[in-house]
């Protein structure tokens, strides 16, 4: 956690880094914080300066949040906000963050947050990826919280939000093009259907996983989404890779074997872990053992050499995943 300790002051997690090096002058995101309040408040034992970290940014989460149940997203380095408050994909992060706080966090932690998560789920979104990342913070309420009515809905509400199945058996995927942050559909499918019993979507959502994971997949190691998307007949490989579509194909592998028990989901996490030790499409590594840090993301000659929140969140977030399968002897 070193890094993204370096990465964080008083106020919140600073968004972007030159090298290891935080840059002060592009301030703080709400979707940072959040991925940060995910990984910090699973995280089985924590020391007291990451149990410190967590309430920070979870208060940073809390101060985003407007009247409507909307959120801000960037904060300035100087501390005013930079932007009003909305319900874009950083609405969906918050939600998920103070969802995965209102059960793992702790002492005032909970309260506050489940009392702001129900405010912000009264919100719905025109994006379907916010949908999704609200969802998540839904789906862990609801492991606490079974009846909590607005997890409920919201869940319900971001799984209908995916729309059907492509009509191509070769390309099943409800969009005609990937995006980015892919793995989150299914892992969102996955768990409305075993949430709110509906086995057909619980089913739905493992099929997609398992096309997505194999999408994704060249001569056995990942082989993301680049940052402009792919679609139906593109050449491999694509590049910007970005480590973020790591870690959400890890989350949903890591989802899927918790609901199912099949290896394969395990074996998919460990894809991911492998991703970043080099086993890619440039043969790189994608983390920086002596910071702590991860690379901002993959290009066609290697890795961009920045260590910015996101990276080092999507890094810690694949690892954290790993540890707990291989506490648990898988």
């Amino acid at each position: 956690m070193r890094h993204l300790l370096s990465l964080s002051d008083e106020v919140g997690l600073l968004e972007h880094a030159c090298g290891a090096a935080p840059r002060l002058e592009h301030g703080y995101c709400v979707d940072d914080a959040a991925r940060a309040v995910v990984l910090l408040c699973r995280e089985p034992s924590p020391s007291a300066a990451v149990a410190a970290l967590a309430a920070r940014h979870t208060v940073f989460l809390l101060r985003a949040q407007g009247p409507d149940g909307g959120f801000r997203n960037r904060l300035g380095y100087d501390g005013y906000w930079q932007d009003e408050p909305g319900s874009g994909d950083w609405w969906g992060r918050a939600l998920w963050g103070l969802g995965t706080a209102a059960v793992c966090g702790r002492d005032w932690i909970r309260d506050a947050a489940l009392s702001c998560f129900a405010h912000g789920a009264a919100l719905r979104s025109p994006h379907v990826r916010a949908m999704a990342f609200a969802a998540l913070g839904a789906a862990q309420v609801l492991k606490a919280h079974p009846v909590h009515r607005p997890a409920r809905e919201l869940l319900a509400d971001a799984a209908a939000a995916i729309g059907p199945d492509g009509l191509d058996s070769a390309w099943p995927w409800p969009q005609e093009r990937l995006h980015y942050a892919n793995a989150v559909l299914p892992e969102v499918l996955i768990s409305a259907g075993h949430l709110l019993r509906d086995k057909a979507t619980q089913e739905r959502g493992l099929r997609l996983l398992g096309w997505l994971l194999k999408s994704e997949s060249v001569a056995g190691h990942l082989s993301p989404t680049p940052v402009g998307g792919r679609s139906p007949g593109d050449g491999r490989p694509g590049f910007d890779q970005q480590p973020i579509e790591i870690a959400v194909l890890a989350d949903a592998c890591a989802t899927a074997f918790a609901i199912s028990g099949d290896v394969r989901w395990a074996r998919g996490v460990r894809r991911a872990v492998a991703w970043f030790d080099g086993e890619n499409d440039a043969r790189a590594p994608m983390r920086d053992p002596a910071t702590g840090g991860g690379y901002d993301g993959l290009t066609a000659t290697g890795p961009n050499w920045n260590q910015g929140a996101e990276s080092t969140l999507a890094l810690l977030s694949t690892f954290q995943h790993h540890r707990r399968l291989e506490m648990e002897g898988h």
